[in-house]
């Protein structure tokens, strides 16, 4: 008798890559699919980093890297920290892991304790939910919608809260929304938890530099929960540098030591290649990727003056990272070419198998009447898949 742990059993399979290997698979079938799913830039990392990795292969970086990182990278990150976020931590207080995936799950495992409770504002980025479930805490959704540019109030955090509270997770700019949280919404929500010490905050700012003109508020400036905010961080997205998995963490020094024993056990250290290409990245400027975020900017245009021809989708105006989450609702109880839709993964799943565009369901993100579509294309791309969607949803 095969049986798997109850652990592995309640882990739901990752929306995002869900889509992308059944894209994959009709893609395998000769059909020329788009992929929309992912949140991973188009761009080749840039040459300035593939650079210092080049050279530390020369220099023989080929040994076990320390499990919290080189000094060096953990020098510079605090010196992005200060540079960048205003924020002051010292090298005890940072670890770099494979991946701020790995970084967020190490808080999770190191603060949560079963039956605690973590509040995820909705939407959130999938994986958050399924670490708390591993970490065998409870996660509790605060629903925003599309009407209040997805963002919660004060008050929906207020009454959100329990005693068994232990965490909260922000994410601005927001993956799957492109939300960001202005600096005096985060002070008005700091305010509500001054109220309750015992709680602490994940705040995911992976999406820092993709960013349109609002500008980018970090949570830790704020006096008041500079003890007890974990700051998240990496290079995938800003700098192109998905497959070199680079995520780090800012936190109170008991925390890091605790992410540091935890990831002893688990990975030990992050790729010494990956690290010392890190470095070259956090020393240089963030104008050196501004020429990626201004085409992001482009992109995010076009795709929403092309979706908002379509009828029925309700759009807002993302300010960050580089998706639109669409509210797709006004299909829901629809038929479209024979096809009942009653929810937003029929949607998906219909975009996907009819005009041959792989996007996510909102469901996966805590929001269940939205589509996420990655505008991390070129413009060629999002024109063929935004016409192929627009083409495919007309035929009601």
């Amino acid at each position: 008798m095969k049986e798997l742990s109850n652990r592995i059993n309640s882990l739901p399979i990752s929306a995002t890559l869900a889509m992308a290997a059944k894209a994959r698979e009709l893609k395998n079938q000769g059909i020329n699919v788009i992929g929309l799913s992912l949140g991973e830039p188009d761009f080749n990392t840039p040459e300035f980093i593939k650079k210092a990795a080049i050279q530390a292969v020369e220099d023989n970086y080929n040994s076990y890297t320390p499990v919290d990182g080189y000094a060096e990278l953990k020098e510079a990150i605090c010196e992005k920290f200060q540079r960048d976020n205003n924020i002051t931590y010292t090298p005890n207080q940072v670890v770099v892991s494979t991946g701020a995936k790995q970084s967020i799950a190490n808080v999770c495992m190191v603060l949560l304790n079963p039956g605690d409770e973590v509040l995820l504002p909705a939407p959130y980025w999938v994986s958050y939910s399924a670490i708390v479930t591993l970490a065998e805490a409870q996660s509790v959704l605060i629903p925003s919608s599309i009407e209040t540019d997805f963002k919660i109030t004060p008050e929906q955090l207020e009454a959100a809260i329990t005693p068994k509270t232990k965490l909260v997770m922000f994410n601005s700019p927001n993956n799957p929304s492109g939300t960001i949280y202005t600096e005096e919404e985060f002070r008005a929500l700091a305010a509500v938890l001054e109220n309750y010490p015992n709680i602490y905050v994940l705040t995911d700012e992976i999406y820092e530099h993709i960013n349109y003109g609002t500008p980018h508020f970090s949570f830790a400036t704020i006096p008041s929960m500079y003890d007890r905010t974990i700051t998240v961080n990496g290079v995938a997205k800003a700098f192109a540098m998905t497959g070199w998995r680079i995520g780090y963490v800012g936190a109170p020094e008991w925390i890091a030591k605790a992410c540091n024993k935890m990831q002893g056990q688990i990975t030990s250290g992050a790729n010494c290649i990956a690290q010392r290409a890190t470095i070259a990245a956090l020393q240089a400027p963030p104008s050196e990727i501004k020429y990626m975020v201004e085409e992001f900017e482009q992109r995010r245009d076009l795709i929403l003056q092309l979706l908002g021809e379509i009828p029925g989708l309700k759009l807002n105006r993302p300010e960050g990272a580089f998706y639109v989450f669409p509210d797709v609702s006004a299909y829901f109880g629809k038929t479209l070419a024979g096809t009942p839709i009653n929810d937003a993964n029929d949607v998906a799943l219909y975009i996907l198998e009819k005009a041959h565009v792989a996007t996510v369901s909102g469901a996966a993100f805590g929001a269940p009447n939205c589509i996420r579509i990655s505008y991390a294309a070129s413009q060629e791309e999002i024109k063929t898949a935004i016409g192929r969607i627009q083409k495919a949803l007309a035929t009601a």
